[in-house]
């Protein structure tokens, strides 16, 4: 019985590197100079710091271009607010969200179940398998979820014939 999973899930490789990418274009930018503008990447989050509100805002534009450049879906990120450090210095934590929410979860399962499809779907920790008859029924699951969930980015793999 053919089955797959979706999933949601960044790549961290393309994510530190568009990091990387962003604090170098902050150390060369002229605007900048002088400034402690910086992204710095934790396990599930980034911190954006700036010396105020505005440059704070362009650092985050630059990242979300560098985010663009190396095709990780922005959609992945979630802004914090914006909290003052010493004196006028900012900083803002931006969480990474990764996995399908049990919310989310249970929406898939009931789109699968409600499309009429001779496809079944379970919820298996961050992830959602769809198992079905037939491929041609797993890519019509396929096409039903790319039509219908836009807010999260969603992987198909481990694709099992």
């Amino acid at each position: 019985m053919p089955s797959f999973d979706i999933v949601s899930e960044v790549n961290q490789v393309e994510l530190r590197n568009a990091v990387e990418q962003s604090n170098k274009e902050i150390a060369n930018r002229f605007d900048f100079k002088g400034s402690d503008a910086r992204v710095e990447q934790g396990e599930d989050a980034l911190t954006l710091f700036a010396d105020d509100d505005f440059k704070l805002g362009q650092v985050y534009d630059i990242l979300i271009a560098k985010l663009a450049k190396r095709n990780v879906d922005v959609r992945y990120l979630e802004r914090g607010d914006i909290e003052k450090i010493s004196g006028n210095k900012v900083k803002q934590a931006t969480a990474v969200k990764e996995g399908v929410t049990g919310e989310l979860a249970k929406k898939i399962v009931r789109l699968v179940k409600d499309s009429k499809l001779k496809a079944q779907a379970s919820i298996q920790g961050e992830a959602v398998r769809v198992s079905g008859a037939k491929r041609d029924v797993l890519q019509e699951v396929i096409a039903l979820m790319r039509k219908s969930i836009t807010d999260v980015p969603l992987q198909f793999n481990n694709f099992r014939d």
